[in-house]
């Protein structure tokens, strides 16, 4: 069995990282992709057989305005943590036809979740709030690449975790850990982040199956949901991110 990872970009402009691990909790494949037909080129090998989708996109949202009820239910747990998510709705242009992620799930053919990668590094790592990997103002080079080492870091200490994960004799992740260490420019981490948060979203397809009761699922099947291991189950509050 497969668990894909898949971090939607907004739109088919930006890239969009994708992450496959085996059913050892092995990297086999990690990039990023350009548009939709290459996220499932580069994909099939996997989907072809048995496997799960965790996608960093909604995948159902019906609601005219505001927060869908997953979101809002998230929001209570994890804003404490800076962890709550953007409100999706279809009033805004990128829903008023569908989900994308929808979209791609159906073209794969195979059953997808909905999963949130900072929510889920906060219940995995113990984290006191979210990582500040990701551009905003106000960060600077050296905030955002000590950020995103770390986030790695962690990663990386999914090896001895139940489920491993074993990223480190991937060798697209060792080019990625050494483009991180190298950048010297926002747009280098860019490229980078996402393909990461990929490796985060497979592994949380991985968690959910092996570890189903530590796991919390907001919202439902007809307004949408997003599965993350559980705050309270996942480790214990700053174990592993001290």
């Amino acid at each position: 069995m497969y668990f894909v990872g898949i971090d939607l970009a907004w739109g088919e402009r930006s890239p969009t990282g994708v992450a496959v691990a085996d059913a050892r909790g092995r990297l086999v494949h990690l990039a990023a992709a350009r548009d939709d037909t290459d996220i499932v080129a580069q994909l099939a090998p996997y989907t072809a057989e048995e496997s799960l989708l965790a996608i960093d996109a909604p995948l159902v949202v019906t609601n005219p305005t505001g927060n869908r009820p997953c979101e809002a239910a998230l929001n209570r747990d994890f804003r404490a943590f800076e962890a709550g998510c953007h409100p999706s709705n279809t009033g805004h242009p990128w829903f008023a036809a569908g989900s994308r992620g929808a979209r791609v799930a159906e073209a794969l053919g195979r059953p997808a979740i909905e999963v949130y990668p900072h929510a889920a590094t906060v219940a995995l790592f113990g984290l006191p709030r979210t990582l500040k990997y990701k551009q905003k103002p106000g960060r600077d080079v050296a905030q955002l690449r000590a950020e995103l080492l770390r986030l790695m870091a962690l990663v990386e200490s999914l090896t001895d975790a139940s489920p491993p994960l074993d990223v480190a004799r991937n060798p697209r992740w060792a080019a990625l850990r050494e483009a991180v260490e190298a950048a010297t420019r926002k747009s280098e981490l860019r490229r980078a982040e996402d393909p990461v948060d990929a490796v985060v979203c497979a592994y949380v397809a991985l968690f959910a199956t092996r570890r189903p009761g530590d796991v919390t699922t907001y919202g439902d099947d007809s307004t949408g949901c997003i599965v993350t291991p559980a705050l309270s189950r996942a480790a214990p509050p700053g174990e592993w991110g001290r």
